[in-house]
């Protein structure tokens, strides 16, 4: 196990993309119920200000910085020393990549209908050794007991090994940790990869990534869903950063 690190209250795991995707693909091999998230500021913001959430992020076994403002804070108050953030969209490829060549089973779980056509699609084309073994569309509502049960049984008789799953933050971390020990996988949630690697969303450029302006390109992308979210997680971010620093 990786160390973890406590930044405002989540553990993150000090980590990258190739000791990431290799502890997932080693817990899917072997069927475990193995919890991950790819954590950005929006969703470290909703723990802090949600101990309820908080508690049920801190139960999942990996939970990799997927903003660079994260990576920063890790760097700042923990030298850490990462070099990179570990982004959801591309850790999900770089697990696909190591699935691929071990012909593992993946299951893919929440969005839209058409975003998970288009996403099985793609990664039929692109990592043929893959099988998916079962797609479930988003109910966008709590699922039923009865219907959580048989979700359950579906996923574990598909024989999935990797279950992605593209709830939005934070239901996705949510479902996710109430999982673990019921879910015979490597759960992964993962957001926005589906909307990404499925090509109905066009990601932010290299250049913007790196430097931590991701939500402003996709505040330009989707403005009247995400102006709320950026301007109250970002500015309390920043403050609870700026707090921390003059404490240290």
């Amino acid at each position: 196990m990786c160390l973890k690190v406590d930044v405002f209250g989540v553990k993150y795991s000090v980590t990258d993309y190739d000791k990431a995707s290799s502890a997932i693909i080693e817990n899917a091999k072997k069927n475990n119920s193995f919890g991950v998230s790819a954590l950005a500021v929006h969703g470290l913001i909703e723990c802090y200000n949600n101990p309820l959430l908080k508690e049920k992020v801190n139960k999942l076994n990996l939970i990799v910085p997927d903003g660079q403002p994260v990576k920063w804070v890790m760097n700042s108050f923990h030298n850490t020393a990462l070099k990179d953030r570990v982004y959801g969209p591309t850790l999900t490829l770089e697990v696909l990549k190591k699935a691929n060549k071990e012909k593992l089973s993946i299951y893919l779980y929440g969005s839209k209908q058409s975003t998970l056509d288009a996403f099985s699609k793609n990664i039929n084309e692109w990592f043929p050794e893959i099988k998916i073994v079962g797609i479930h569309p988003d109910r966008f509502r709590d699922a039923t007991e009865s219907e959580d049960v048989a979700d359950i049984d579906k996923i574990n008789k598909s024989g999935a090994h990797v279950v992605l799953v593209g709830r939005g933050c934070p239901r996705q971390e949510i479902w996710v940790s109430d999982h673990l020990g019921k879910v015979n996988a490597a759960m992964m949630a993962v957001g926005a990869a589906f909307d990404f690697h499925a090509g109905s969303l066009p990601q932010a450029p290299t250049w913007m990534q790196k430097n931590g302006l991701e939500w402003l390109f996709r505040l330009v992308q989707e403005p009247k869903r995400l102006w709320r979210r950026y301007l109250f997680t970002n500015s309390k971010f920043i403050m609870l950063f700026i707090k921390q620093k003059l404490k240290n």
